[in-house]
């Protein structure tokens, strides 16, 4: 469910750390009502996104609505142990998403505000950083 259907490349390199940058797109609310933004800059992986989709299932049940609005299409590859260095690049064994600082990670929408604030209390206990309950301004 996490990994991308079709890449350019299958594998990628790291990247510069861009921590110190506020993000730029997907600040603001587009689809819910209510909203978790990240306030640190992280690696996010599948696993960790899957955990928060079953913690927003369980609360949500058929009451509401819910939107992620990160996807993780970076490849992160690994060789196994013991392999001597050489040998090319190791094989894809993840995806993850770098998220920064103002991020929106996943909308909600179909509740009230006191039970999406406790959905995302508990959704946020699932993910390594540090997350801002947001509100859509009327």
């Amino acid at each position: 469910m996490w990994e991308p259907r079709k890449t350019k490349f299958k594998k990628q390199q790291k990247g510069r750390s861009r921590k110190r940058l506020k993000e730029l797109k997907g600040v603001e609310l587009s689809f819910g009502s209510f909203g978790m933004q990240a306030q640190d800059a992280c690696w996010l992986t599948t696993h960790q996104l899957e955990a928060v989709r079953r913690v927003l299932l369980r609360y949500l049940k058929k009451r509401g609505k819910f939107w992620f609005r990160i996807f993780p299409q970076k490849p992160i590859t690994s060789k196994g142990n013991e392999v001597p260095m050489g040998g090319g690049k190791g094989a894809v064994v993840d995806y993850v998403v770098p998220v920064r600082p103002g991020r929106i990670i996943v909308e909600i929408d179909g509740v009230e505000e006191g039970l999406a604030k406790e959905i995302i209390k508990q959704a946020s206990a699932k993910l390594p950083i540090k997350v801002k309950f947001i509100k859509r301004l009327l």
